[in-house]
């Protein structure tokens, strides 16, 4: 099957499940074509299997804003028409279902049809897709789309609730390539970054408020004074100065690293006793996942998805949004001890195991399947 994939390119949940979901595809025998502005940062092999198109949009003065949809549905029409594309996916509602609908238009024009594959990934229906300005284009992009799926039961539930939808959706969890988890204690280097008595506590994230890395901050800081410990930070977005500055107005500058956006984050997490992730809403969590599958026991609030992910007491804790208290209150919990730790660790990676790639991949391919055969018409 030849497959075309819509996605942004970037770091966050979508973009690296999308490029991720598309290379696994590629093992599996199939043609795949991600169509965005740039290169997908986890897109390090191109091949006889995998290609990349990039969108550009001309700078025109006359333009506030440029008109990247209108740039987007018309790549994916040429795209369509060079390589027989016989399935898009799009990942996010907003511009990409859109953009997808019109190029489904304009085929249908020249006689042919292009089955559309959404999936609805978080933001782009809690907080973006809700808006006024973009409730009516989100309901109908998703109910023109001839397959819809969410990344969990949680967010499936949020957009019947927000959106007049006509369509079925298919919940398919995010997953994870555990054999990139697979590390070797050698590649463990721990005493590049920490002290054989210190902990080392993650985030990883876009450093948006939603994620409250500030909370993150506090956490750590209440736990540096029982345990000593070390805190990486990984990631960039607009939170990150004002973290910055709080590490030192908390005193524990020292303590706390920041690390940028890593394509090596699996390397980070080998070398992890605890993740955090307090964030005020995750419509899945994968950074969560990402850690868990390396072995990290995971202290996260309770919204959205997470406690689909996250198993309170066994692969971590779950918290209300915004208790540091209790947060910081197991992660010492689950810190006192090796024989604790050990646990969590254990309980953690086998958790991570139901999230197979190998496993979730194939529901893709049937709705793959099933979109053909019932591709709407226009």
């Amino acid at each position: 099957m030849k497959i075309g994939i819509v996605c942004y390119p970037t770091f966050g949940g979508s973009g690296v499940v999308a490029t991720e979901l598309g290379l696994e595809l590629s093992k599996r025998g199939h043609e795949i074509h991600f169509i965005t502005y740039s290169q997908p940062v986890r897109l390090e092999l191109l091949g006889a299997n995998v290609h990349f198109h990039e969108v550009h949009v001309p700078d025109y003065p006359l333009f506030h804003y440029q008109p990247y949809e209108l740039a987007l549905s018309s790549k994916i029409v040429d795209t369509v028409k060079a390589y027989g594309i016989d399935v898009l996916h799009v990942h996010y509602a907003i511009p990409h279902a859109y953009a997808g609908y019109m190029a489904k238009k304009m085929l249908h024009e020249d006689g042919i049809s292009l089955p559309i594959v959404t999936t609805l990934h978080g933001t782009d229906i809690t907080l973006v897709g809700s808006h006024p300005f973009y409730k009516t284009a989100v309901t109908f992009s998703i109910n023109k789309s001839d397959a819809v799926t969410s990344v969990s039961e949680n967010l499936k539930q949020d957009t019947q609730r927000l959106f007049n939808t006509k369509k079925n959706i298919s919940v398919i969890p995010n997953f994870i390539d555990l054999d990139k988890y697979q590390s070797n204690p050698k590649d463990c280097q721990r005493d590049l970054l920490a002290q054989p008595h210190e902990r080392v506590i993650t985030h990883i994230s876009n450093f948006r408020p939603v994620k409250r890395i500030a909370d993150v901050l506090r956490i750590f800081a209440e736990l540096h004074h029982k345990i000593p410990s070390k805190l990486m930070m990984i990631g960039e977005g607009p939170e990150r100065e004002s973290a910055e500055q709080l590490s030192q107005d908390l005193n524990i500058a020292d303590q706390v690293v920041f690390l940028g956006n890593s394509n090596e984050v699996n390397k980070i997490l080998c070398f992890s006793d605890l993740f955090l992730l307090p964030s005020e809403t995750e419509s899945f969590g994968l950074s969560a996942l990402e850690a868990m599958a390396s072995g990290v026991p995971v202290i996260s609030s309770n919204t959205g998805g997470l406690s689909e992910v996250n198993i309170h007491g066994v692969s971590g804790y779950l918290s209300p949004v915004g208790d540091t208290d209790e947060m910081t209150k197991n992660a010492i919990e689950i810190l006192s001890s090796d024989e604790t730790l050990a646990r969590f660790k254990a309980a953690a990676k086998t958790r991570a195991k139901q999230f197979n790639i190998h496993t979730i991949v194939p529901a893709y391919e049937k709705v793959y399947d099933t979109a053909l055969k019932n591709c709407i018409s226009i």
